[in-house]
Parts: structure tokens; C-alpha cells; sequence
């Protein structure tokens, strides 16, 4: 009887660890949100944002489908005819075995905050 119960509890311990270990794996997992200002451009085969601020290009996921919407409610003649943005966003690591390879990452769009074609005036205009 004794050696039942210290297998039941060497068995919670080991699965109390366990748990433990899993919870900070997933913490680090978590990408923090974050607000992006810049010029995004869209088309048949590109989806870019450039940040103005820090002149880096990401490729672009829209989760929401909002900001993809939104552009081609712009009717512009021609594709890849950049706006400017303000997304929350999260930044990811590029695959590097497809097109998003060319970009220092990926930014995944979770909201669309503002669009214009209307770009102010400093580094983004420049």
C-alpha cells in the first residue's frame, strides 16, 4: 500500500513539473501587440508595409481582413499605389522559404486604426 502511494505521488510531482515547465514555454511564445505607422502597399502578388520611423519593409498578413478591404475600397487605377497606415499589429519571423523571406519579418495585422492616401508630411514622405 505504501509503495502505491508514493508512485501517485512521485506521478503528481512529475506532472505538477510538467504543467509548470509548459506555462513558461508558452509565455515566451506570447508576441506583444504593437501600433505601426507607415506606407503599405497591395497588390496581385506583394502586401508590404514600410515603417517610416525605423525604414524597415515587412511582408503583410491581414488577419482581420480589414486593411485589404479597405484598400481596394480606395479604387485605385493601378495596384501597389502606396497609403498611409496606423495598424496594432504583431511582428513574426518570416518563412524562409517563400516570397516573405525578401522581408525582415512578418507583420500580422489584428486591427486597422487608420487609412489614407493622404501621407504626412515627414520620413514617410520623403
Amino acid at each position: 500500500m505504501m509503495k502505491i502511494v508514493k508512485q501517485i505521488s512521485l506521478a503528481l510531482l512529475l506532472l505538477t513539473l510538467f504543467a509548470a515547465c509548459n506555462n513558461n514555454a508558452a509565455d515566451k511564445k506570447k508576441v506583444k501587440s504593437r501600433v505601426v505607422k507607415g506606407l503599405y502597399s497591395f497588390g496581385p502578388e506583394i502586401r508590404s508595409f514600410t515603417d517610416c520611423d525605423e525604414a524597415r519593409e515587412y511582408w503583410v498578413v491581414d488577419s482581420a481582413n480589414t486593411l485589404e478591404l479597405a484598400y481596394s475600397n480606395m479604387n485605385f487605377e493601378k495596384p501597389y499605389e502606396p497609403v498611409y497606415i496606423e495598424v496594432e499589429c504583431k511582428m513574426v519571423k518570416s518563412d524562409s522559404l517563400s516570397v516573405t523571406a525578401d522581408y525582415d519579418s512578418t507583420m500580422v495585422v489584428t486591427k486597422l486604426l487608420k487609412i489614407t492616401k493622404e501621407i504626412p508630411d515627414g520620413p514617410c514622405n520623403q
